[in-house]
């Protein structure tokens, strides 16, 4: 009974601690989001006084075939940009942890795009990949004068490179602090047996990467549905609906359409799919568990 007492009492400051983070979480998210979810059972234009409408605004938006588009874009584009950041990420974070000069020069080229805004990055990449003035002009290679990004068939994986070129270096950087963790005397333990560099890539150097993989992972899963502001500055969601991802049809059909019902309807979706994929992710590696990345080591 008494060391019952004291458990409590010692973790009682703990928990006091934890308030002013929690306020601020629930004033400043869980609040919205439930004035979101209320929104989505009423009709409003934005400016009038809002009808309850009960399920109309969810029906109209499984129903929208703009929407489902939108939906089936989004869902390739997360597929499509996981498959070329991660591989991309893992071997430029591997690579730039190495103790050489020259590879702090490199990491130092690869960390630009972070300093740029995706607003500057949009405009950069919209002038440079214009067919009549841009890049393909300064270096006169005929098959770069393609419409990069007003082609129906082109502008979508045009978004996924430019996506890739901004978001690479920051997953570099997670995972050149992962490797670098990694004690030098498992490769060296590794070497004794015999493995070369790509074997111990995957024995040594994988296996305890397994958390950052996992935190990676979950940033560029749930961070791809949020694509708006370059997507909005390259493309518009054009040519036609080619490029209109979830999170730029929910501003336009909010913003443009004035419809703040279906919009927050959308809203709910994308909250809805990052949670689960960032549930999913931890309870399939197990990383719950928070066990030490250098366990066994």
């Amino acid at each position: 009974m008494t060391t019952a007492r004291h458990s409590r009492l010692r973790t009682a400051p703990s928990n006091w601690l934890l308030a002013p983070a929690l306020s601020f979480f629930g004033v400043f998210a869980l609040l919205p989001l439930g004035g979101v979810v209320v929104l989505t059972f009423f009709a409003w234009d934005g400016l009038g006084t809002p009808r309850f409408a009960g399920i109309d605004a969810w029906i109209s938006v499984f129903q929208n075939p703009v929407t489902l588009h939108a939906m089936w874009l989004t869902l390739a584009m997360t597929a499509l940009s996981f498959a070329v950041q991660f591989p991309l990420s893992l071997l430029l974070g591997t690579f730039m942890a190495g103790h050489q000069r020259y590879r702090e020069a490199y990491s130092v080229l690869y960390f630009l795009p972070l300093l740029f805004s995706a607003a500057a990055t949009g405009i950069a990449f919209k002038a440079l990949l214009d067919p009549n003035f841009g890049i393909s002009r300064a270096v006169g290679v005929d098959w770069l004068r393609l419409d990069w990004l007003g082609s129906p068939n082109l502008a979508f994986y045009t978004l996924i490179m430019v996506i890739s070129w901004s978001f690479v270096p920051f997953h570099s950087l997670l995972y050149q602090a992962g490797v670098r963790q990694i004690p030098r005397s498992m490769y060296e333990a590794a070497m004794l047996d015999g493995a070369g560099r790509v074997r111990q890539f995957f024995t040594v150097t994988l296996p305890q990467l397994k958390y950052t993989i996992v935190t990676s992972s979950t940033l560029m899963l749930v961070g791809s549905l949020t694509y708006f502001d370059l997507i909005f500055i390259l493309t518009g969601g054009g040519p036609g609906n080619a490029t209109r991802v979830l999170p730029l049809d929910m501003y336009l059909t909010g913003f443009r359409s004035y419809q703040m019902g279906p919009a927050s309807v959308i809203a709910v979706l994308l909250i809805a799919v990052g949670l689960l994929l960032s549930l999913g992710l931890n309870k399939i590696s197990g990383s719950d568990t928070m066990d030490s990345q250098m366990e066994g080591a």
